[in-house]
């Protein structure tokens, strides 16, 4: 028996379900493409490791022989301080391709890839706007700083596709636990229903833990958030909240969170050969079965995370965490002066570096998207707001407590949601000024386009004239 439902509770309940548009997903694959083309052309060169390229891709070959990292100086486990999830991933492509520039480069383009692919679709099922979606990807394709870490063996660009994908999920089960209520409110009967995108986003999360700790800063915002979205969503159906039936599935999601952290250490736990895989016992301390090891492992994890404390030693390429969306301190992979560019000295870098345009319009739209969204109580300004917050306030906390020794490339995770807030921002002056908004949105994109062709070469290390290259450096001896 259907029940009549009120309109204005059923616009909150449903409003903002996704829908399956087909050409949603046609400029979904046109710009997918065109960034996987871009993130893989000429990925094998350099024809060498770059900046800390030394120690990922040998750490996963490593893997790939003997379970865990290993340290050929002394023919024993090597100590490390970085889960093995991001290690194993690059072990992939060394397995698929060997232990070559392709090998190591590509499971990173793959992850950058996904990252726009999975950015456009939450884009589309936050704003219902083909054009907005596209607009998200776009300009993650045409952003240097994501280009550059897809190009690169380097961690980060897996962690922040692990977070986007916690994101998304988070975002489906959204609408899923609100379209639930609906359906009971129509039928008059509340159905248990598995959350299955909340349980996916635990193991998703749980994955990106498994690549850096850093994820860790996600984790009070995203409960909140789940928290927030099913209270509200239970008010606008005049429903009480279900704490005990909601807690208990909270807390499935975040025990598959911890199982499949621990599963990325699979490798530890199940050789004898890893760094303190045997602590107890070489410290003559009782190591009984599996107890044990995970008593080993926390050692590990104590020891690492005393290291990471301490890491305060000067480095020529480090930041401060507000020196990043200013691009105040960018960091050059590599760095040569060949010949054969027509010109008495030549220049060839790989800097990352994000598009200028791009990020510095980064503060303006947090800023206007904060005020937006108390204007405007909506969901998705809040939602986007506290997500990029989470990946940038507590390197602040860091950087002020210890002075820790900090580089640009620790915001990548919150790059999609710095991105999501432009494009609410260009959302809204096209809602509100119709041509006039379109026009501006068209003309920043195009300046984002340009500035992007124009800094490519020294995101791709091509060879340039000397004052070719030295003309691209807009801060002087900053990105030098």
């Amino acid at each position: 028996m259907i029940t009549a439902v009120p309109d204005l509770v059923r616009r909150r309940l449903s409003r903002l379900d996704g829908r399956l548009d087909p050409y949603s997903w046609l400029v979904t694959g046109v710009i997918v493409t065109v960034a996987a083309i871009l993130r893989l052309s000429g990925i094998t060169y350099p024809k060498k490791l770059i900046f800390d390229e030394i120690y990922y891709p040998t750490d996963a070959w490593d893997m790939l022989q003997h379970g865990v990292e290993w340290d050929e100086k002394t023919n024993g486990p090597g100590y490390v301080v970085h889960p093995p999830l991001g290690k194993w991933l690059i072990a992939l492509g060394e397995k698929a391709f060997g232990n070559t520039e392709l090998g190591w480069r590509f499971p990173a383009a793959v992850a950058g890839t996904l990252m726009i692919l999975i950015l456009i679709r939450v884009a589309y099922r936050l704003f219902h706007s083909i054009v907005l979606a596209g607009l998200a990807g776009l300009l993650m394709t045409l952003d240097g700083f994501q280009l550059v870490l897809s190009r690169t063996s380097l961690l980060d660009i897996f962690l922040g596709l692990f977070i986007l994908a916690t994101f998304a999920a988070m975002v489906l089960d959204r609408d899923h636990y609100r379209r639930s209520l609906l359906r009971a409110l129509e039928t008059g009967i509340e159905r248990r229903i598995v959350p299955w995108w909340l349980l996916a986003a635990g193991i998703l999360y749980g994955l990106a833990c498994g690549v850096k700790w850093s994820a860790l800063f996600f984790l009070p915002v995203f409960a909140g958030l789940i928290v927030v979205w099913r209270v509200r969503a239970r008010s606008s159906a005049g429903r009480p909240f279900t704490f005990l039936a909601d807690l208990g599935w909270g807390l499935t999601s975040f025990a598959l969170a911890a199982v499949f952290y621990l599963a990325t250490w699979t490798g530890w736990l199940v050789t004898d050969t890893g760094f303190y895989r045997h602590w107890r016992a070489d410290n003559g301390m009782s190591e009984p079965p599996i107890l044990g090891a995970l008593l080993n492992l926390w050692h590990y994890h104590s020891e690492a995370y005393t290291f990471h404390s301490d890491l305060t030693k000067p480095h020529r390429y480090q930041s401060w965490p507000w020196q990043w969306l200013l691009l105040g301190r960018p960091v050059p992979f590599d760095f040569a002066t060949p010949g054969g560019c027509g010109a008495a000295k030549c220049a060839q870098e790989i800097v990352l570096l994000g598009t200028p345009i791009l990020w510095w319009s980064f503060l303006p739209a947090l800023l206007a998207l904060i005020w937006l969204g108390i204007a405007r109580r909506d969901w998705r300004a809040y939602a986007i707001v506290v997500s990029a917050l989470a990946g940038l306030l507590p390197w602040f906390y860091y950087a002020v407590a210890d002075s820790r020794t900090m580089f640009s490339f620790y915001v990548l995770p919150a790059l999609p949601f710095l991105i999501l807030a432009v494009v609410y921002v260009l959302g809204v002056l096209i809602a509100e000024f119709k041509s006039t908004g379109i026009t501006i949105a068209a003309v920043y994109v195009v300046a984002v386009a340009l500035c992007f062709a124009y800094f490519w070469p020294i995101f791709v290390d091509q060879v340039i004239p000397y004052d070719s290259w030295w003309a691209r450096m807009w801060l002087g001896t900053r990105w030098v």
